[in-house]
């Protein structure tokens, strides 16, 4: 049996890319998975690749869908083991083009959807001695223009995971997060909002610049999250770990 068989994990963002990749390892190895997404037919598409995933329609962006997340998770199974705060924003926003919406949107589902989420969850994780991985960027660490307020949220979120885990060691709910670098889960025309075309340029930038020479799979990310919720990772707290083939050296 695995160690994570029967165990209970949310996924946010989970119908797509390193949420679902997740999704699937974590239901593979046994565990019970909810998956979150603001779309019903990807959740559905999610959920019927393995019986052991379900999904739920919910906004990391809504204030109120924290606590229903968690709550549907468990009135569902009866605990919460893992929660990934996988769900992201982000936009090319060069600072001349800011607005006040803009930037709160990307806050709203980096930084304060991840802080009410986990804030509705720690009952259940400190009950289980459980596990949260936040899914952060390369960018949080690098610098990129016309990036600033996504790589701003994203840094904000890799100290939450740094100030969450001294605060939450007594309780036994170990925090770590993943930086990822680009990976081929269409984020750069869905969530970034770039055409084809320029999504194929930035692409191929991005190959040339990465030490490794390819961008990753979500697969390459999500095998990542899953170790770090294995309980074999219990004495790995506070640590942000980069997945992205050495592009933040560059």
């Amino acid at each position: 049996m695995s160690a994570l068989t029967d165990k209970v994990v949310v996924i946010t963002g989970g119908s797509s890319g390193i949420g679902h990749a997740a999704a699937l390892d974590f239901a593979r190895g046994g565990a019970r998975v909810l998956v979150t997404g603001r779309r019903r037919a990807l959740l559905d598409e999610a959920a019927a690749l393995h019986s052991n995933i379900e999904g739920l329609v919910a906004d990391v962006a809504v204030p109120e869908d924290a606590s229903r997340t968690i709550a549907a998770a468990v009135k569902k199974w009866g605990r919460l083991d893992v929660l990934v705060n996988n769900a992201g924003a982000g936009a090319i926003l060069p600072l001349a083009d800011a607005t006040d919406a803009a930037i709160a949107n990307i806050f709203a589902v980096n930084v304060f959807g991840p802080s009410l989420l986990t804030t509705a969850a720690l009952p259940y994780l400190g009950a289980a001695k459980g596990a949260v991985i936040n899914v952060s960027s390369t960018f949080g660490q690098k610098s990129g223009a016309r990036l600033s307020h996504y790589a701003a949220s994203k840094a904000a979120l890799e100290h939450l995971t740094r100030c969450w885990a001294l605060e939450l060691a007594p309780r036994g709910i170990r925090v770590n997060a993943v930086a990822a670098g680009p990976t081929e889960s269409g984020a750069l025309t869905g969530m970034m909002g770039m055409s084809p075309e320029q999504a194929a340029a930035v692409e191929e930038q991005e190959r040339q610049q990465i030490p490794l020479g390819r961008r990753g799979q979500p697969e390459d990310v999500a095998r990542w999250i899953v170790r770090l919720a294995d309980p074999a990772s219990d004495w790995i707290t506070g640590q942000v770990i980069g997945v992205d083939g050495g592009l933040a050296l560059t």
